[in-house]
């Protein structure tokens, strides 16, 4: 299968591989070779592939994927490999985000939704990679 994983600033992941696990607004979904088609809304989380008897993760925001035939194509807000997370770092962008979402009253349903998208992928970064150690 050939799974490609898009963000609005760069093609993060493209291969062949033989198996995705990704976390949707509905559960975890195995996509297998043969697998229905689908589309579906993906939330912050862990996505792991499978290729060649190896795993390999990456932290995701939400966004959307679909599976027909034999490719599998991912749009998220952000993505990144787990080798490149810098936990300072995103320690840092949560913090910031959750301070900013304190003063919520002042500001746009965009602006609130935006921010919390930037926690629950700061989240799902740090967790994957705390549980990578």
């Amino acid at each position: 299968m050939n799974l490609e994983i898009v963000t609005p600033e760069a093609r993060v992941y493209e291969d062949t591989v033989d198996a995705v696990v990704m976390p949707t607004t509905s559960g975890e979904i195995d996509i297998l070779p043969g697998h229905i088609p689908i589309v579906t809304e993906i939330q912050a989380g862990e996505i792991v592939v499978e290729q060649a008897g190896q795993k390999q993760s990456l932290a995701i925001s939400k966004g959307f994927a679909q599976c027909v035939g034999d490719k599998i194509s991912i749009l998220a807000e952000n993505a990144i490999h787990i080798d490149e997370i810098d936990e300072s770092a995103v320690e840092e962008a949560q913090k910031r985000a959750e301070e900013a979402l304190a003063t919520m009253e002042k500001m746009s349903d965009e602006e609130i939704a935006m921010l919390e998208t930037q926690v629950a992928y700061s989240r799902a970064q740090l967790l994957i990679h705390r549980k990578r150690k």
